[in-house]
């Protein structure tokens, strides 16, 4: 099975089009004012049309309401809704049926606890994303980038794609693999020069190495 890499948090064209060149497979954009990463309904429209089926787009949103929702997949045409809120199994069925796209649901990790309700949002989610549980006070659930404890996912029966995010970089996203044998990876703040501000070099260095980890798989 071929790894999907996703650069998250895109707002520019420039980083756009270094995450595309670079084989990205996916691109998220965020849609959640506290974070520096958050976009227009405007510029999503634009970057969208810059994607042109080259990648599949997410949209990542926390805990957003139907109409805030529908506005977001007007203005980008997502492929898959990303949540990162606290949405119940319900929810997630209920936006299924709504908007008849592929869901990922995200969950906060930090020890093996963490997992109990894995199987119940395996059931109804098309992809599961892994990410390190926030500071009790964090304002926002994710890109903060710090990892965790990727051995808590240590020989993961789950019969669902899955993801780890959180800390990724260039330098560790080998070890992140082999750990964990997820089949994606998702990287958001470690490729920024400043928060919410991407960097097209470490864009590329990073798929450079998620993908350098593949090759050697396959060997």
């Amino acid at each position: 099975m071929s790894l999907t890499v996703k650069i998250c948090g895109l707002s520019t064209r420039e980083t756009l089009d270094a995450a595309l060149g670079a084989g990205a497979d996916m691109v998220g954009f965020v849609f959640f004012p506290p974070s520096p990463r958050n976009v227009s309904f405007d510029m999503a429209r634009e970057l969208a049309a810059s994607v042109a089926g080259r990648a599949q787009k997410a949209a990542l949103t926390v805990d957003a309401d139907d109409a805030a929702l529908s506005a977001i997949v007007t203005a980008l045409r997502p492929d898959i809704l990303q949540l990162h809120g606290h949405e119940s199994v319900a929810r997630i069925l209920e936006l299924k049926q709504r908007f008849g796209l592929e869901v990922m649901k995200a969950l906060p990790v930090e020890t093996s606890a963490d997992l109990a309700g894995l199987l119940d949002y395996a059931a109804v989610s098309d992809r599961i994303l892994f990410d390190a549980r926030p500071p009790k006070h964090a304002t926002r659930p994710g890109g903060l980038g710090t990892t965790f404890d990727w051995r808590v996912l240590t020989n993961l029966d789950l019969k669902r794609p899955f993801m780890v995010s959180g800390g990724l970089t260039a330098d560790n996203v080998a070890e992140a693999l082999r750990v964990t044998r997820a089949g994606g990876v998702d990287v958001s703040s470690s490729v920024e020069r400043a928060p919410g501000v991407k960097d097209p070099q470490l864009i590329e260095c990073f798929i450079r190495a998620a993908r350098a980890t593949q090759e050697l798989a396959i060997r």
